[in-house]
């Protein structure tokens, strides 16, 4: 039984590394822009939408995930996704996020990539200034197409390099090693922009060392399968690189079959950088109060773990030193 209940978890000031914008699209919402945009969705009811939630395996979950993104496509509907995440950031007290986006599943229906980031940054700006919540901005590449997209992605990110922080490495890891990409991520550091990538989640953790490795990443997201290699982990604990863990997505993902089973403890009492995130929260049963909540229920968290997570989100964020300090002081003076 842990020492911590819901309030102070919520109340707790919390920083998000591991969130697709796509992934936070409530059934709600997505009713709403099908229907201010006239698209026919396969469900006729919330219900429908909730049953379909009921997925086993990552694949199943992106197959939803795409359609469900077919309802973005105007600058509006981006403004409106990206502004409902922080409304909910807002009510659970995150302080600092650092999104994903998925510009190809746009751009692949004909959607202008200027009208996609265009509609999230006009939303992140609109969240520091009006909610208080900072934020640093990563463009994804889809594991599941070709280099060459993604390159086609990153020119026309360039004339947005002021928006963007960071590129990353998303969608079906089984059978798409992080090397595939290895151009696309030299280019983009050449560009200044900094790297990190999905590793080690359904893949093997021969998937993280080549992250790490061959596209030179700042974090890794997921790592998860880090717990299989003894050297990896050593290394991850020397070096401090960071583990964006999302306990919620790895159950339902049935990357563990329960709570009780998730290693993300046992990592942070080892020394590993490891720091939790919701993922896909609007697939996957909750926000970040949530996925705090489900440790704490099942690995009986300490309040001292929990502040070490957000801690170790704080340090691993691609903030300044000086927004650091000030992050790690809000979270020392919160008992």
């Amino acid at each position: 039984m842990s020492e911590i209940n819901f309030d102070w978890l919520n109340k707790l000031p919390k920083v998000e590394l591991h969130l697709h914008l796509e992934g936070s699209l409530e059934p709600q919402l997505m009713f709403a822009l099908a229907k201010r945009n006239s698209v026919d969705l396969p469900y006729k009811s919330l219900e429908q939408v909730q049953e379909a939630y009921q997925f086993n395996n990552l694949q199943d979950f992106l197959n939803i995930y795409y359609q469900g993104a077919e309802v973005l496509l105007l600058e509006q509907d981006f403004y409106d996704l990206t502004w409902a995440y922080l409304s909910k950031c807002q009510q659970q007290n995150v302080l600092h996020v650092e999104p994903f986006f998925d510009p190809q599943t746009h751009t692949a229906r004909g959607i202008d990539f200027s009208t996609v980031i265009n509609g999230i940054n006009r939303a992140l700006v609109d969240g520091e200034s009006k909610l208080g919540i900072s934020s640093e901005l990563i463009l994804c590449f889809l594991r599941h197409l070709s280099e060459d997209d993604a390159l086609i992605t990153l020119q026309q990110a360039v004339p947005y390099l002021d928006k963007l922080k960071a590129v990353g490495l998303d969608s079906s890891e089984k059978g798409h090693p992080p090397e595939k990409f290895s151009r696309v991520f030299a280019k983009a550091r050449e560009l200044g922009l900094l790297t990190v990538a999905h590793a080690g989640e359904e893949g093997p953790a021969e998937y993280i060392w080549t992250a790490l490795n061959d596209l030179q990443v700042s974090r890794v997201d997921h790592g998860v399968s880090a717990t299989s290699d003894q050297a990896l982990l050593a290394h991850l604990i020397t070096t401090g690189m960071p583990l964006t863990i999302c306990p919620l997505s790895n159950t339902k993902l049935k990357v563990f079959s329960d709570m009780s089973e998730h290693t993300v403890l046992e990592m942070l009492e080892l020394g590993v950088c490891v720091t939790v995130n919701s993922d896909d929260p609007a697939y996957f049963g909750g926000y970040m109060t949530e996925n705090f909540v489900a440790l704490a229920d099942s690995l009986a968290m300490t309040k001292a773990q929990a502040k070490q997570l957000v801690s170790n989100s704080i340090k691993s964020s691609f903030i300044s030193l000086e927004s650091k300090d000030k992050l790690q002081q809000i979270l020392a003076d919160y008992i």
